[in-house]
């Protein structure tokens, strides 16, 4: 039984779209421009405990497309996933939910927001692959760094 109550575990529950918007303010006019329009992409992520043992991770991404100073189309999506997760290491659990899951989300976000953008009459928008543990390290430096600076003052 200690055996059993040692041993890692590691489930996805569900995975689901939480919320996902579309805006198109200058449509149709817009949709007449010939030129290649330049496109913002902002990527986050997010964990939380729903119970003992039971995360919710979340991957954001908003991908905004623009001529000049007009917006082309605004996309905002929150995909998620509950996973559940228990006897991992403490030390480990912030690895866990900032690169493992949502290496496991973000597929499902890339999809969503291909998906709509075409549908909107767009030519699809491909979010690249994304490093998280790349990521999630340079966010450690920035915080240490951070930290670092701030007790130097």
């Amino acid at each position: 039984m200690a055996d059993e109550q040692a041993t890692p575990v590691f489930q996805i529950q569900r995975m689901y779209l939480k919320d996902m918007s579309l805006e198109q303010p200058n449509s149709p006019a817009i949709l007449l421009e010939q030129q290649q329009p330049s496109v913002d992409i902002q990527l986050g992520v997010g964990a939380e405990t729903i119970a003992d043992g039971i995360y919710e991770v979340t991957v954001t991404a908003t991908v905004h497309a623009k001529h000049g100073d007009k917006t082309v189309f605004l996309v905002e999506t929150k995909q998620a996933g509950i996973f559940e997760i228990r006897n991992v290491p403490q030390e480990q659990m912030d690895n866990v939910m900032r690169v493992v899951c949502p290496q496991i989300i973000y597929p499902y976000a890339r999809s969503n927001v291909a998906d709509v953008v075409t549908r909107a009459g767009f030519p699809p928008v491909h979010l690249a692959e994304i490093n998280f543990q790349a990521m999630y390290e340079q966010q450690q430096a920035a915080a240490a760094a951070q930290g670092a600076s701030s007790t130097q003052q």
